[in-house]
């Protein structure tokens, strides 16, 4: 079996995101294990229009409870601007990238913000 169907048979990966217009603009978050890992995942997925752009935040430490033992590691955060018509494709491919068991990915919402941004958002983002 391979490295991805592996992970990936033990987790539901399917995704929620309640009741927002395939329009609205999100916040999708998740973390990496290292800097370069982080550029990479940003570089597909803003390249392939999955988001219309990626922020890298400084290395972190994260500390969480994973199989019942308290972990820390270092992380870099990253964060993109997309649309919720956008997201099931980023997450396939953020799983298809990541070497995590199971990444973090988290959709929030945008309640706002400048008009031209968001249009910005939405074009960068539409499907071709």
């Amino acid at each position: 079996m391979a490295d991805n169907e592996q992970k990936n048979s033990t987790y539901d990966f399917s995704l929620t995101i309640n009741e927002l217009d395939s329009n609205a603009v999100l916040l999708v978050m998740t973390t990496v294990p290292d800097m370069m890992l982080a550029k990479r995942i940003a570089h597909y997925i803003v390249e392939e229009g999955l988001a219309a752009c990626a922020n890298l935040g400084q290395v972190g430490l994260s500390m969480y409870m994973w199989q019942g033992e308290l972990q820390g590691s270092e992380e870099v955060s990253l964060t993109f601007k997309t649309t919720v018509a956008r997201v099931p494709e980023l997450a396939e491919r953020l799983r298809s990238l990541h070497p995590y068991e199971l990444p973090e990915l988290l959709c929030v919402p945008v309640l706002g913000g400048y008009a031209s941004y968001i249009d910005w958002v939405r074009t960068s983002t539409a499907a071709s």
